[in-house]
């Protein structure tokens, strides 16, 4: 088996060990997480709010539940981002971060793709009082 093969192969089977057989950078992967959630929460901020503006007609509420939650979610992902943009090197590849990575990351999408959705139906709910 080829050397390239070898350590593709090998990477594969040890989960957060990259290819190239340098161990996965959890910096780098939060980052393209975070960077990929706000992508996600901004097409789905966008449709629900506009799917809200239609249905509650000229009312600022949707506006401000747009402000909000833009005003939310930076904050939000540049702590999760902070926490891991500040490890050492040597810790940026420690296996043993894989859970807390998880956790994180499963936080942030849940954020990412659930606080449009709450949010906006907060303000919808608010706007039929």
């Amino acid at each position: 088996m080829t050397e390239a093969l070898r350590s593709t192969v090998d990477s594969k089977a040890r989960g957060p060990i990259a290819a190239g057989g340098r161990a996965r950078d959890w910096r780098k992967a939060m980052s393209d997480n975070v960077a990929y959630a706000l992508l996600a929460y901004t097409a789905l901020q966008i449709f629900v709010t506009v799917h809200a503006i239609k249905e509650v007609g000229a009312s600022i509420l949707p506006y401000l539940a747009l402000v909000v939650l833009v005003a939310g979610i930076i904050p939000a992902c540049r702590w999760f981002e902070k926490r891991w943009r500040d490890l050492s090197d040597d810790e940026a590849g420690d296996p043993a971060l894989r859970g807390a990575f998880r956790r994180d990351q499963i936080m942030l999408w849940v954020l990412a793709i659930g606080l449009p959705f709450l949010l906006t139906g907060i303000f919808k709910g608010i706007a039929a009082i």
